[in-house]
């Protein structure tokens, strides 16, 4: 098992969770975060954290397309190990449905 980062971290990039992340196993897009599954120990600490609630294990029933995109981006984007502030819009962005087909961007964040 391991934790993801689903659609409604888009626009909103909340980093609660990277501050409490024992192994920072997060990585930053332009507008979202996630988590190297090869990288997180399933401690879920940072499942509570996420304002969004983004964050869930990847056994909930339909999470194989956020699994793939958090591996896949994890290996692509820079590393994240201490929090930011969330994106201006995070507040008006959080709930918006279909996040991914309209928002999503496949750019690097700053990282650290």
């Amino acid at each position: 098992m391991t934790y993801v980062v689903t659609d409604n971290c888009i626009r909103c990039k909340y980093t609660d969770c990277v501050e409490v992340c024992p192994v920072d196993c997060f990585y930053e897009g332009e507008n979202m975060l996630v988590i190297n599954p090869d990288e997180c120990i399933d401690c879920g600490v940072c499942e509570p954290e996420c304002p969004a609630e983004a964050i869930k294990p990847d056994t909930e029933p339909g999470l194989d397309k956020w699994l793939e995109v958090n591996a896949e981006y994890a290996s692509k984007w820079p590393n994240l190990t201490a929090k930011k502030e969330e994106l201006p819009e995070a507040k008006e962005m959080d709930g918006v449905a279909d996040k991914f087909e309209k928002y999503f961007s496949a750019e690097p964040g700053e990282g650290d």
